[in-house]
């Protein structure tokens, strides 16, 4: 099994939004030390918390920092944006890093209702997001007789996208194009496996893949003992404790012990983090196997929200040796 990042580019309180840009390309040089398949960033847009807005710039930082790691997006919200600009970055990117760029592609906007008025795009955009992918995925390929509008740079990149999502709908769409599949399970975990389900049972064969390949996310931190693997995971149970209420802010650092919580909102926060693996080596190894059996993943892609940058590099270290890679 294969282990990827994704990397949030998280903004921890009392650092800067240049700060936590620096950690991540920080992060990146190490996964690329480390042997993690892919580096993915996030499109997400007004969220104090997370510095990579500019999903394409930060890929092009982290392609520059790293030799030999995947780079690119888990995901780009294609509704915010025309599949004519997206194919001309993404082109860039593979015209400057070759052969290591992927394209993973989200239908939700990536943000709350106001922003996504802010960004100027048509309310009925994610409906054409079927539409769009294929426009895109064009716009990537070879020229056709008679094309007159191209994407340079873009053009015959063939740029391998992804198709993501939390829900049945990004199976059903990823099985009908015959792409790979990334199932947001680190924060909606709930419709994993009939979505996985579906995914393999509808897959038709494309030109860019052959069979089914799924990845699952999961929020993974590991510690040297399970008691500081669990102080560390209070930083994202904050986050989302404040998600489910209604608060914003950046990541806060951990605490010895978490205020007790309404019932209905635990079990909110439960079911957001039902697919996280906390605790030392052998603690997460035990579940990560787990999690792989279980799902028949042909990839994991780790989200680790961890105040201290030194603590979250560790994470990754430890987590390197869980699972044997190829």
């Amino acid at each position: 099994m294969k282990l990827s990042i994704l990397d949030l580019a998280h903004v921890p309180e009392g650092l800067d939004v240049a700060g936590a840009l620096h950690n991540t390309l920080d992060l990146a040089r190490q996964a690329d030390r480390l042997g993690y398949e892919r580096f993915w960033l996030a499109e997400h847009h007004n969220m104090p918390r997370i510095a990579s807005a500019a999903t394409s710039v930060v890929i092009g930082q982290v392609g520059a920092v790293t030799q030999r790691i995947r780079i690119g997006a888990g995901g780009i919200m294609l509704p915010n944006h025309s599949p004519l600009v997206i194919a001309e970055q993404f082109g860039t990117l593979e015209a400057l890093f070759p052969g290591r760029v992927d394209l993973g592609l989200g239908r939700a906007p990536g943000t709350d209702g106001l922003t996504w008025r802010a960004l100027r795009r048509d309310p009925a955009a994610s409906d054409r997001f079927p539409d769009d992918v294929q426009e895109l995925q064009a716009l990537l390929g070879p020229v056709q007789p008679g094309q007159r509008i191209r994407a340079i740079p873009g053009v015959d990149s063939n740029v391998p996208l992804w198709i993501l999502g939390s829900s049945l709908f990004g199976a059903q769409l990823a099985a009908h194009l015959g792409l790979p599949y990334a199932f947001a399970s680190h924060f909606a975990p709930t419709a994993l496996m009939p979505a996985l389900k579906v995914y393999r049972e509808r897959f038709r064969p494309s030109a860019q893949l052959q069979r089914p390949y799924a990845m699952a996310g999961a929020n993974v931190i590991v510690a040297p003992t399970d008691e500081e693997a669990r102080y560390l995971f209070t930083s994202l149970q904050q986050v989302v404790i404040g998600i489910v209420t209604g608060g914003r802010g950046r990541l806060p650092p951990p605490v010895e012990q978490l205020q007790p919580l309404p019932p209905e909102v635990q079990h909110q926060v439960d079911g957001f983090l039902g697919c996280s693996f906390v605790g030392c080596v052998e603690t997460v190894r035990r579940g990560l196997e787990k999690f792989g059996a279980d799902t028949g993943a042909d990839e994991i892609i780790v989200a680790s929200a961890v105040y201290d940058h030194a603590a979250r590099v560790r994470s990754y270290e430890l987590l390197a040796g869980v699972i044997e890679r190829p």
